[in-house]
């Protein structure tokens, strides 16, 4: 039997689930602009193992949102499964946060997952139907043409409503309820601790993409 615990917090949601043997046990997720993170990530851990009512010594194993997305989640949520496989010596697993996006949508059809980069640029990756990547995950200014050879296609994350307009005589379709959140990473971190594909636990760093760019504090 195994209990993975997996944390999301590359966007504003986050998000943490439990599963046992590649089956979801339970979750625990918020959206909010302030990227709390760091306030709710242990409470939303303690919940969901009280929901199952195992200890956390019972975990053999964590994922985490490994980027890109958000500097500052992503620098908190791998901190904090780094601190919990350390403390616990039980093994790390990273999964890019756009992979497990795309886990939550069922299509026939060509996946696109959108993860907003700030400014005019977004994180995007295209999937195949069984979850294939199609291309290299990359930070782009989209325009009316880009990524036609991938149509018709489905996109979706919080990076999707900044292409609504641009992509809107497009051969692709927009799904605006799909967001970041831990409950993508389940089957797949379990087939990578059936495979033991573990990070290091010490060494191991977020996928950020782009620079960090401090914005301005507000007054």
């Amino acid at each position: 039997m195994a209990f993975l615990l997996h944390l999301e917090t590359s966007t504003k949601v986050c998000s943490v689930a439990l599963s046992k043997d590649g089956q979801l046990c339970a979750t625990e997720e918020l959206e909010e602009d302030g990227y709390s993170h760091g306030e709710n990530l242990t409470l939303f851990i303690q919940r969901v193992l009280e929901k199952e009512g195992i200890s956390i010594n019972e975990l053999n194993g964590v994922s985490v949102a490994s980027g890109p997305g958000s500097y500052t989640g992503l620098r908190i949520g791998v901190a904090t499964a780094k601190g919990l496989c350390y403390s616990l010596k039980i093994p790390l697993i990273a999964i890019d946060s756009l992979t497990a996006l795309a886990a939550q949508v069922s299509s026939d059809v060509t996946k696109c997952a959108v993860i907003d980069a700030r400014r005019m640029e977004v994180y995007n990756c295209f999937f195949d139907a069984q979850g294939n990547k199609l291309k290299e995950i990359s930070a782009d200014i989209i325009d009316e043409d880009s990524y036609r050879e991938f149509e018709p296609f489905i996109y979706f994350g919080d990076g999707a409503k900044k292409l609504e307009d641009t992509w809107s005589s497009r051969n692709c379709e927009i799904n605006t309820t799909i967001k970041s959140s831990a409950t993508g990473q389940v089957k797949i971190a379990f087939e990578k601790f059936n495979k033991a594909e573990f990070e290091d636990v010490a060494y191991f760093e977020p996928f950020y993409l782009k620079d960090f760019i401090a914005g301005k504090k507000k007054a």
